[in-house]
């Protein structure tokens, strides 16, 4: 089986970021990690060809999958048959937002009653 030409354009520290290159790692596929965090031209990149602000974006042989999560990119893989399933285990997890897009629990304040 010919392995795909990936583009993954990804965040260093992101979530769903890492949880696409933890898929991509589990079947052992090679990719591009442009980091669209630090550097203008890949984002730029990345919003011409997805035609869209989101993130990640990954690009299979020349197609656009646009602000997709590790486990859709996994979903897109098998359905495609561009990977055969395997029972490896991602070294992270693959449905996980980045920290900052984490709900905060917060107290619940209903107020004094008198």
């Amino acid at each position: 089986m010919n392995k795909p030409k990936i583009i993954a354009y990804l965040k260093p520290t992101c979530g769903w970021s890492n949880g696409v290159r933890a898929v991509l790692k589990k079947y052992d596929l090679p990719f591009e990690d442009r980091d669209i965090a630090n550097d203008p031209a890949q984002r730029q990149e990345m919003i011409e060809k997805s035609g869209q602000m989101l993130s990640p974006c990954v690009e299979i042989n020349g197609q656009m999958l646009a602000d997709i999560s590790g486990e859709e990119v996994e979903a897109w893989l098998l359905a495609n048959k561009a990977v055969t399933a395997n029972d490896r285990t991602p070294d992270a997890p693959i449905d996980q937002p980045c920290a900052h897009e984490v709900p905060q629990s917060a107290p619940m304040n209903f107020g004094a009653r008198r």
